[in-house]
């Protein structure tokens, strides 16, 4: 198994309600034993955890070329506020800089606010 904690992308694979899976590049961070993503809420990845909670995760490149094995997992749309700050404080802290661009971009095109955070456990 590969180490996601410390692999800079992430193969997130979801599934759709007929099963096809589909593959996602994403950051993710560890924090208390879970992992965490972001992304937009409306986005695909979002839509389909809402009813398959499933997940298969493989360290990646940034476009997404898979460098390993597939791990099984299970992820959960996050709602509790105290969670969400874990999940973003995580993710500022593995990537620094990186993160706090894509904050800046997030809050100056106001969609800071319309941001999911995803909890995953292997």
């Amino acid at each position: 198994m590969f180490d996601i904690a410390r692999a800079r992308y992430v193969s997130l694979v979801t599934f759709k309600r007929n099963g096809t899976a589909v593959p996602t590049p994403v950051w993710i961070a560890p924090s208390q034993g879970k992992h965490y993503v972001f992304s937009a809420n409306n986005a695909g990845k979002v839509k389909r955890l809402r009813h398959t909670a499933r997940v298969r995760l493989a360290q990646c490149t940034g476009t997404g070329t898979v460098l390993s094995d597939w791990v099984e997992g299970q992820a959960v749309i996050i709602t509790a506020p105290e969670t969400m700050a874990r999940a973003h404080q995580a993710l500022r802290a593995k990537y620094g800089v990186m993160m706090w661009l894509a904050d800046v971009g997030a809050k100056l095109t106001g969609r800071i606010h319309k941001r999911a955070y995803i909890e995953i456990s292997v």
